[in-house]
């Protein structure tokens, strides 16, 4: 299936809006520059766009099978995860110590939607491999950081996250596998986890396991948790694979997406031979486990945002084509593209503005991801607290409305979008899951309110708050983006507003957590205006040379529309600023009207008898 992505604005985000700049002098990046990045990005879209798409369809329609014991995954996966293997690219934001291209995160975020937005069930184990390795990287021994963390990161053995169980759920601390201290230093893994992502396969010959389990006398709850390497296959002393580990997928589940991400039931220990290594201290697992479920929520935000834009791009490319109507101007003539007419062109234009909200929204974060490792000090703290206010938000807001932009452009396509020879359908089932998984967004949003408004004496909220605040004023008085700024200004204020009012009420906390999703969706909302306000006003500057280089004077509207047919940059610079534009307008005035429930201190869904 063909990947249409969006790697123009992939890039403008990378070297045109965010201060690249300032990581890359930074001694973290010291050998890393603009030119490399931009060719790592290239090959990394080829790939995606080569066999990492081809076999997607496949993984949809054929799905990952399970029969005797084993799973096996569709023609071309072990061929595309072979690729992306070889090029680097399960580990291009990791440390060379391990095999890694040691590029900032601010690029890996473009790589990871490229790759999931190509084939999103083949790139979910991407994401979860690197993820559990830098787990290991992170906590475990050397012994164990010499054994697993290369094999994983060059793509010889996957990883996966073994939490969720039947009785617990997103309860974690109800979690009931048992690990049993060995005189060797190892334990014994006793327990069945549900709703593991690629936890048995046929990609690679070993699939090493981060599991979530509690020890003998361990507090009841979530404190009484440690965390384990549990291996599929033994590893010898001397890095050969040994005997099965008694480690068993009893099933995977039939889904309403991601068919060729198999989703097992893994049986730890059946015949009381499943040996785990432990990482970190015992007790300490689940504050271990947050590094890789942060990481992972960060990238499920970023696969929403590949699937949208893929859906958008195959939306826009199917209204060209398709011949519809007459246009609502002329009585008569020949039929029309329909990426002629009004509310086509509403819908596209919205989908489009949508995205590029999210891509921003992540971008930013993958940002201050790598000014927190680059900066020192309060600058550091600073970017830092960012990252961990904005990682609900990625994860829900993008995954929330990559899902709504795929049906959006599902609806592009009218009766075809519905049936299984477009891309649509597919697109729209496969988004669903990403506000599910990894934490639901009600989780998320919960997090946000109750955890990440709160760090940092609140610093870091207000100064996001602050920041798109200053957008607003400093564009106030521009003559194309005035309006839109004034959109901004108003609900970033009565958001502001409303936080601090609603707490301080003596049912504060009920309202609070009752809105907890309503108040992620507007901080989400208003920070993508902000953003996307700031891209404009690129995008406004850099049209103006242009026009001047091609001595076009702005004035004059046929010249000026002349060239932006005949350039792509010109188009898109002025694309850049619509979207903005139609944001502004049409998605920030939904943050007053969930304000005016919020302050109204409505709470029906408690008093009603479900």
């Amino acid at each position: 299936m063909k990947y249409l992505d969006d790697s123009r604005d992939i890039k403008f985000n990378l070297f045109e809006w965010l201060d690249l700049d300032a990581v890359l002098g930074s001694k973290a990046y010291p050998d890393v520059d603009r030119d490399q990045l931009d060719m790592v990005l290239d090959e990394a879209l080829k790939v995606s766009r080569g066999s990492v798409a081809a076999c997607n369809e496949a993984g949809d329609r054929i799905g990952a099978r399970f029969d005797g014991g084993r799973v096996t995954l569709p023609e071309g996966f072990a061929e595309a995860y072979r690729d992306l293997a070889e090029g680097g690219w399960i580990s291009p934001t990791v440390s060379p110590e391990f095999g890694g291209m040691g590029l900032p995160e601010s690029v890996g975020t473009g790589i990871s939607e490229y790759i999931l937005g190509a084939n999103t069930a083949l790139g979910l184990q991407v994401l979860l491999s690197r993820g559990a390795a830098h787990l290991i990287e992170s906590f475990g021994t050397d012994d164990l950081k010499a054994t697993y963390c290369e094999r994983m990161l060059s793509g010889e053995w996957t990883g996966t996250m073994c939490l969720t169980e039947a009785g617990a759920g997103s309860d974690l601390g109800e979690i009931k596998t048992r690990a049993e201290r060995q005189p060797d230093g190892s334990y014994l893994i006793t327990g069945e986890k549900i709703f593991i992502t690629s936890g048995d396969h046929d990609l690679t010959p070993n699939i090493i396991h981060a599991v979530l389990a509690r020890v003998p006398g361990a507090p009841t709850g979530p404190k009484g948790l440690s965390l384990f390497v549990v291996p599929k296959v033994r590893v010898n002393p001397d890095g050969s694979l040994g005997e099965a580990n008694d480690v068993a997928c009893a099933g995977i589940e039939h889904k309403l997406g991601i068919h060729g991400s198999p989703t097992c039931s893994i049986v730890f220990g059946a015949n009381g031979g499943s040996r785990g290594f432990l990482l970190g201290e015992e007790g300490q697992g689940l504050n271990l486990m947050f590094q890789m479920m942060n990481a992972a929520r960060y990238e499920v935000g970023v696969q929403g945002l590949g699937i949208a834009s893929a859906a958008h791009k195959a939306a826009l490319a199917y209204a060209r084509e398709r011949l519809q109507g007459k246009l609502f101007s002329e009585k008569a003539g020949a039929p029309a593209p329909i990426v002629q007419h009004p509310d086509v062109r509403r819908s596209l234009l919205t989908q489009a503005a949508y995205v590029q909200a999210m891509r921003a929204i992540v971008s930013f974060t993958g940002w201050c991801m790598d000014m927190a490792h680059a900066a020192e000090g309060e600058a550091g703290m600073r970017h830092q607290g960012f990252v961990e206010v904005l990682t609900p938000v990625c994860k829900a807001w993008c995954s929330d409305w990559g899902f709504r932009v795929t049906e959006w452009a599902l609806q592009t396509l009218g009766g075809y979008g519905y049936t299984m020879d477009y891309p649509a359908e597919q697109y729209l089932r496969d988004s669903k899951i990403a506000s599910i998984y990894e934490g639901t967004n009600g989780i998320q949003a919960l997090d946000l309110v109750g955890r990440k408004f709160r760090m940092q004496d609140g610093r870091p909220l207000k100064q996001l708050l602050a920041m798109a605040g200053e957008t607003a004023q400093s564009l106030a008085a521009d003559p194309v983006l005035g309006g839109s700024a004034r959109q901004l200004g108003a609900a970033t204020k009565v958001l502001a507003e409303a936080l601090t009012e609603i707490p301080a009420r003596e049912n504060g906390v009920l309202l609070t957590v009752l809105n907890a999703v309503p108040i992620l969706d507007m901080l989400g909302h208003v920070l993508g205006g902000a953003f996307l306000l700031q891209q404009a006003r690129t995008a406004e500057a850099r049209l103006a040379d242009l026009l001047k280089a091609r001595n076009v004077d702005p004035e004059d509207a046929a010249a000026r529309r002349a060239t932006l047919e005949a350039s792509p940059d010109a188009a898109f610079y002025h694309n850049k600023i619509q979207a903005a534009v139609l944001f502004a307008h049409r998605g920030l005035p939904q943050v007053a009207a969930q304000v005016v429930a919020l302050k109204a201190g409505e709470v029906a869904a408690m008093e009603a008898v479900l």
